[in-house]
């Protein structure tokens, strides 16, 4: 109906008028101007009037369903990709999304990965369906990397392992495993935390409360009150940590701190889940980057582990990772095993297998492997030589005697500031310098040669802005 009556723009007005009078007829007579204008359910359709010269039209509109769901707010870090798109300026930066770029700020695909990918299309596989836990050898080679290849949980097969989609679907997984099987049980993650965790709980309707972590003071690890917030959770409960490279803060505890971390969720009898995402990518050393979770699985502890492949192999748009979980027995890890593929079968079916294969090919052969490694480095070197620049040039152009050392105490890709939401918002409006609003910085997304722009801006934010 609503194009016949749009059809009038286009008639005599004499014409237009007959044709009025016509639908005027039915409307008196039929049902099937009634249906056409009314819908099947008889309810009216709204209207708008639209003129065109000295003809007024009503143009029917269908009232949507989904009026009632209000626009979403922009994802915290996504967002400010986009806005960084829409900034012309020459000397804008972004340093919001945690992805490595190169000294050019571009996309880096590391060449062990483009060598994997060659011999994935040299040996001509296919691309069924995998199984609901993911691909086998993946799977292998990505526990022994978690916990080492000779470590007896992974002989003697108290390892539940699954591939996940990413860090976050892996994540997500978890939580419905919890929420399913451990009824009112709370996580508790640290403040501050990446953004993500608490859109998983709450999701999964787990509950969440926070421990402290980040103290402002001295921009760095508030260990006495993590320590106490831990202590003061209801036993059993789950404690989300950060396996190195702590995000959003950088801050991670040193060997002595996480022995001690150990001893009070053993005490309490919680559940330690780690979440790794910087595997190799953090120090520079696969093995050193894994040994906070080594060293609660020594101690005989059930574990959660979270595993993402998007930083350290730069596959970010695989979307590969996996969820481990270390039991008490073989048995455990069966029934423990058979429950994840239930909770992953209505939520994707089964993982992608493109990125399991890359990971699986570089892990397994040891040519690729040892390359990846020297390519991990260069990626963690290069991070490190930014960080150290910036603080140089931090401590070269400020003259307030302000110590900047923090810097150079953190890790992995991220730089926690100090900065609050007015400063951070000075650095996009005044800099153009992109960056989340709580004033963390990605230094994988920073160049040697913007360092003294970004301490100038830093500095001015700092002094300027309260």
């Amino acid at each position: 109906m609503a194009s016949a009556l749009l059809s009038f723009t286009s008639v005599s007005p004499s014409a237009a008028l007959s044709l009025q009078d016509k639908c005027k007829d039915k409307m008196k007579s039929g049902s099937s101007f009634q249906s056409a204008f009314f819908g099947k359910e008889k309810r009216p359709l709204s209207m708008k009037t639209k003129s065109q010269g000295r003809i007024t039209m009503a143009v029917a509109v269908n009232a949507s369903r989904f009026d009632n769901i209000t626009m979403a707010p922009p994802d915290p870090i996504l967002g400010v990709s986009e806005a960084f798109k829409a900034d012309t300026d020459e000397m804008k930066l972004n340093l919001g999304v945690g992805a490595y770029r190169t000294e050019e700020l571009q996309p880096y695909v590391l060449k062990v990965v483009r060598k994997a990918e060659n011999l994935m299309l040299e040996r001509g596989e296919n691309k069924e369906y995998l199984p609901i836990e993911g691909l086998a050898s993946f799977n292998k080679a990505t526990a022994e990397l978690l916990f080492g290849a000779d470590n007896p949980v992974l002989h003697e097969q108290r390892v539940a392992t699954i591939q996940g989609l990413s860090g976050t679907g892996s994540l997500r997984i978890a939580a419905a495993l919890i929420e399913r099987y451990f009824p009112g049980a709370k996580v508790i993650i640290s403040s501050p935390t990446w953004g993500n965790h608490k859109n998983i709980f709450n999701d999964a309707k787990v509950p969440w409360s926070e421990y402290r972590y980040y103290d402002p003071k001295t921009v760095g690890l508030d260990f006495d009150g993590m320590i106490a917030d831990i202590k003061a959770a209801p036993e059993g409960s789950f404690v989300l940590l950060h396996g190195c490279a702590h995000n959003p803060t950088g801050i991670d505890p040193t060997p002595e701190q996480w022995e001690k971390i150990a001893d009070v969720i053993q005490e309490k009898n919680h559940i330690p889940f780690f979440d790794v995402a910087y595997q190799g990518f953090a120090s520079g050393s696969l093995d050193q980057d894994a040994s906070s979770v080594r060293l609660f699985a020594a101690r005989g502890m059930e574990l959660l582990v979270a595993q993402s492949y998007s930083k350290n192999l730069g596959l970010y748009a695989e979307r590969v990772g996996a969820i481990n979980v270390l039991c008490s027995s073989a048995d455990a890890a069966v029934r423990v095993k058979s429950q994840m593929k239930r909770i992953a079968r209505p939520m994707y079916s089964n993982p992608p297998v493109h990125g399991a294969r890359i990971v699986a090919n570089v892990v397994g052969n040891p040519d690729f492997f040892n390359e990846w490694r020297v390519e991990m480095e260069m990626m963690a070197g290069r991070i490190k030589s930014v960080r150290q620049k910036l603080y140089d040039s931090l401590c070269a152009k400020d003259k307030s005697g302000k110590d900047w050392s923090f810097v150079l105490k953190q890790i992995g890709m991220f730089s926690f500031t100090g900065l609050n939401k007015a400063q951070s918002d000075n650095m996009t409006d005044k800099w153009h310098i992109y960056m989340t609003k709580d004033g963390r910085i990605s230094l994988a997304g920073l160049s040697a040669a913007k360092c003294e722009y970004l301490a100038d801006a830093i500095i001015d934010s700092y002094h300027n802005v309260s």
